[in-house]
């Protein structure tokens, strides 16, 4: 049996808006596993955001169960789940979150200030690491504003992994970029899940979902389809099919 990173039982999350009671997510139970590829994905409403938070322990569910790498977060207090955010899980947004006047390394290195355990040699080393397996080792020292897009996002995925986390969250991670970029990116993504680590996807773009081994789809609060892709898109063959550019 391949280790659950992620448990999710009768989840509910209700907002209370004026008078009225918004039930974003409506009993929703699902598991992922180690290694797994999973996108989520739904329509602006269908509660993806609200999952995205809770995933991310940057929200806590009205009712039912979550559990990380065997670790219930229902009773946690703010600092333990900040913990468990900088521990377990590597955070990847759309507009990349890069701190401006700060080198590629040094934005790689941010998580691992919050961690005592680590030495600066270590932090340095981590971080170098990370870069490489991303691609970048040449840009270590370059700037965002030095960098394209494609290029700040690879940062950011440096930074998700620096830590070592059980898994990956990545919210819109394609979504400012061009399609050549986009598929690049996936194609990082889909390296490094060889490598087993654990990616969680959050997008409204089926294309996107192709290129994982596991789509769960939301609507209204509730999961509708979750099914494993049984014909998985190469996104670096994808990437060889398009035409060109010309410099």
């Amino acid at each position: 049996m391949a280790k659950e990173i992620i448990k999710i039982q009768d989840l509910k999350r209700e907002f209370t808006m004026g008078t009225e009671t918004v039930h974003a997510l409506k009993g929703i139970s699902f598991t992922i596993e180690e290694g797994q590829f999973v996108t989520i994905m739904g329509s602006s409403g269908s509660g993806k955001s609200t999952m995205l938070n809770i995933l991310g322990c940057l929200d806590q569910p009205t009712s039912g169960l979550y559990e990380i790498d065997g670790v219930s977060v229902k009773d946690l207090s703010k600092n333990e789940l900040a913990t468990i955010r900088n521990e377990k899980i590597g955070f990847i947004f759309q507009s990349y979150n890069l701190l401006a006047r700060t080198s590629a390394i040094e934005n790689v290195e941010l998580p691992l200030l919050y961690n005592s355990k680590v030495s600066t040699e270590e932090r340095r080393k981590r971080a170098l690491n990370a870069l490489e397996m991303v691609g970048l080792a040449d840009r270590i020292h370059h700037t965002p504003s030095q960098l394209s897009g494609g290029q700040q996002q690879r940062v950011a995925i440096a930074r998700s992994l620096v830590n070592n986390p059980v898994m990956i969250l990545a919210d819109e991670a394609t979504g400012n970029l061009d399609t050549r970029t986009s598929y690049e990116i996936m194609s990082l993504f889909q390296e490094l899940n060889k490598k087993g680590i654990t990616i969680t996807f959050v997008t409204h773009e089926p294309d996107i979902a192709t290129f994982s081994s596991r789509t769960v789809v939301l609507k209204d609060g509730h999961i509708i389809k979750d099914y494993m892709n049984t014909n998985i898109q190469s996104a670096a063959s994808e990437l060889a099919k398009l035409p060109k550019e010309d410099h």
